[in-house]
């Protein structure tokens, strides 16, 4: 099993980071195209079963859990290829800092296999989204 060490923002950064909440991950706010949204879905669903599976929260995420969560949605929101964004294990740009993108791959590494029987049309919707090319970078 891999250890997870969850790790502090700079406070610029936390400064900048708005709580996702139900609302947001619906796209109601935030995300003007449906891709984005749906990204933002298919990451808090990941992020909640592996809250549940390895901090034993089930109505609410844990403290770290939300701000890894929160951390990713400021990153979709700011993406460079907005709309035409690949999926961030193809992206030629690395956005996240080292450790919350090791944070991501081990949270992605547990709930992967499980969001086939937990959200079935998310995780094809992902998979799908897994051959759309990459933008080329101006």
């Amino acid at each position: 099993m891999i250890a997870v060490k969850m790790i502090e923002m700079d406070p610029i950064e936390s400064a900048c980071l708005r709580p996702v909440t139900e609302a947001r991950c619906a796209g109601s706010r935030g995300f003007a195209d449906q891709r984005l949204a749906r990204e933002l879905r298919t990451i808090a669903a990941m992020i909640g079963c592996y809250c549940e599976g390895h901090h034993d929260a089930r109505a609410t995420l844990c403290p770290e859990c939300q701000g890894l969560l929160d951390y990713a949605a400021l990153r979709l929101e700011r993406c460079r290829f907005g709309a035409e964004k690949p999926v961030c294990a193809k992206c030629p740009v690395h956005c996240y800092q080292p450790a919350r993108r090791e944070q991501v791959r081990a949270v992605m590494r547990y709930a992967g296999p499980r969001m086939l029987w937990r959200h079935p049309v998310l995780s094809l919707r992902h998979w799908l989204d897994g051959f759309r090319k990459a933008p080329a970078l101006v």
